[in-house]
């Protein structure tokens, strides 16, 4: 939590990466509990064979926890979802590989098991037996190893039957894989070769004014007729929405405070700062260590909290200070004038208390209800609640307020017709209905609603020929001995500096890994570039200095650049090769018939826990 503290927020991403199940799972029929499951049996089939009701499970139970450690909030209906997909998706990989296994005969043997054990533990045990050095302790692992019960010892077993192939299998996949040195020695230039430059951009959007570049309507026509494709349009649907916000309330929020002042007025009264911290904060990173965070200099921390810091009295107990991420209650143990300070908080989030979550819970199951019997704009009504209309576009589904609606999208685009309305959907950030009011297949934009950025592109084209035009006069005058800064304030225009900077790098006024940046690289110090066009601009560039990448620190890393270079196209070539298995596959997926509820009050599976 601190380390998010100190550095920008980053959001939280459900990704999910090619992961093996367990094989007892495949081939054994138990669940992750190592009890039988006693599911619905098969809700889907791969070239025929069955996909299970406990494989299915397992994988989902994994999925969903891994990414429920990965965020704060609950999982909500709307990322369930994708977890339940994502799960199939698992399943269904897995026993693509499995078959890929039988139809090309790839085994192993009880020795290749027996010298894998011995030699190479898992990677889950790995850390364990790391020496100082961080390298294998072998001697350790060996005895732990000879006191394994025979129980673990099937159990690893199990898992070297199931890895060891599927190493074989990946190495066919991948064989043939050979990075050259000379693309090795491109990437590391463009991560280390820097230039710096001078540079004239012509701005060409604000430079020149509309009217001198009249565009019309054949023109307009024309264009339209020529780039057809650029003006589909996708599904879009008019709908009705009422949203219910899950942010806290300000009497939540003075709730939270009041909490964080019982919090530091204990420890003022006398309770250990430590206790109280591994009690009450939500900070893990600190939580066992009594809300302790070292030392750390000025402006490290989130503003409102180095502010704190700086100012408190040595030894005081102040706050609540409110940042981002939420209360803190501080404790300055040292400070050394405004240089650096050592501290401890613990951290009160700002959230919903029981009786206001309850509330708002049954708010949305109100909402819903009313919406079975009534239209939504008198069920919110009926609630207290507004609603508004909108147009959601099946491509990029999104309601203020709300966010990203892939749920609601599904609903509306392949389940509602006009006049439905769906049940309360949920997102980390709210609940939400829809009742759709009318929509609009797939399509070509008319010219009458495209004329408008037609014209603009049209527009812009001649401002950036206009510009070119004037960047070769600059280039000219600079090439025929004229500074270019001169060259360039004869004709109204600014020299700026960037850099030094690397092919990777973005540039502030250039850009990233675009004509500009290329340019920059092909120069020699003191010369001037062409008149060069990048999507939105035009330059005009001198190197100014050159640093070539060192080649002597090329080779001192050249084998683990090799080895990340290969890892990584194996992992690209492993992911091409199962889409391509999944494209040729016959896959049946029987979730919405296996898996629907029994009657309108059952809960469908599977269910969150």
């Amino acid at each position: 939590m601190m380390r998010q503290m100190r550095e920008a927020t980053k959001p939280i991403m459900l990704f999910t990466a090619i992961a093996f199940v367990a094989l007892m799972v495949f081939q054994w029929g138990m669940d992750i509990t190592g009890q039988s499951g006693g599911g619905p049996g098969e809700i889907g089939s791969v070239n025929g064979d069955p996909v299970m009701y406990e494989s299915y499970m397992a994988a989902y139970r994994q999925l969903y926890d891994q990414v429920q450690r990965s965020q704060e909030d609950l999982i909500s209906s709307q990322q369930n979802k994708e977890i339940e997909d994502a799960a199939f998706d698992e399943v269904v990989n897995q026993l693509l590989i499995l078959q890929a296994l039988r139809e090309r005969g790839i085994t192993v043997t009880d020795r290749e098991i027996s010298e894998a054990a011995q030699y190479n533990p898992p990677d889950y045990l790995r850390p364990q037996f790391a020496n100082e050095s961080g390298a294998l302790d072998l001697a350790a692992y060996q005895s732990f190893l000879a006191s394994l019960p025979p129980e673990q010892l099937l159990m690893l077993e199990a898992y070297y039957r199931d890895v060891i192939p599927r190493g074989k299998l990946l190495r066919q996949v991948s064989s043939g894989i050979f990075v050259t040195n000379s693309a090795l020695w491109q990437a590391f230039k463009d991560q280390n070769e820097q230039v710096e430059i001078d540079y004239v951009p012509m701005n060409p959007s604000t430079r020149y004014e509309d009217d001198r570049f009249p565009v019309t309507d054949a023109d307009i026509a024309a264009y339209y007729r020529a780039n057809e494709e650029e003006f589909e349009v996708p599904a879009r649907a008019s709908v009705r929405v009422v949203v219910l916000d899950k942010t806290p309330t300000a009497a939540d929020t003075a709730a939270s405070f009041a909490r964080a002042e019982t919090i530091r007025q204990e420890i003022v009264d006398g309770t250990d700062f430590a206790t109280v911290a591994e009690r009450e904060t939500s900070d893990e990173g600190t939580m066992s260590t009594g809300g302790e965070l070292g030392v750390f200099p000025k402006n490290y921390m989130t503003p409102p909290f180095d502010s704190a810091v700086f100012a408190a009295p040595i030894g005081e107990v102040v706050g609540p200070v409110q940042s981002s991420f939420g209360l803190h209650v501080i404790e300055v143990q040292q400070r050394w004038a405004t240089d650096s300070a050592q501290a401890r908080h613990i951290l009160i989030p700002i959230a919903r208390t029981d009786d206001s979550e309850i509330a708002l819970l049954t708010l949305a199951d109100s909402l819903e209800d009313l919406s079975e019997e009534m239209a939504l704009q008198d069920a919110a009504i009926a609630v207290g609640l507004t609603s508004s209309t909108m147009d959601i576009a099946q491509n990029f589904p999104f309601i203020p307020g709300a966010g990203q609606v892939s749920e609601g999208a599904d609903w509306l685009f392949e389940e509602a017709a006009v006049g439905d309305v769906s049940p309360v959907f949920e997102t980390t950030t709210a609940f939400y209905g829809i009742e759709l009011i009318s929509s609009q297949p797939e399509g070509v934009l008319p010219l009458v609603d495209a004329e408008p950025a037609i014209r603009s592109t049209l527009l812009f084209e001649r401002k950036m020929e206009a510009a070119l035009d004037e960047a070769r006069a600059v280039v000219t005058s600079a090439r025929g001995g004229q500074a270019l800064a001169n060259a360039a304030a004869e004709m109204g225009l600014e020299l700026r500096s960037a850099g030094p900077f690397s092919r990777n790098d973005f540039v502030p006024g250039v850009g990233r890994q675009n004509a500009a940046i290329g340019a920059a690289f092909g120069l020699e110090p003191g010369e001037i570039s062409e008149a060069i066009s990048t999507p939105a601009n035009v330059y005009v560039i001198e190197v100014v200095s050159r640093t070539d990448a060192d080649s002597t620190a090329w080779l001192a890393q050249l084998p683990q650049q090799r080895a990340a270079a290969i890892q990584s196209e194996q992992q690209q070539r492993l992911q091409e090769w199962i889409a391509a298995l999944r494209a040729a596959a016959n896959i049946r997926d029987r979730r919405d018939v296996v898996l629907a509820p029994q009657d309108p009050d059952a809960v469908q599976i599977p269910m969150v826990f």
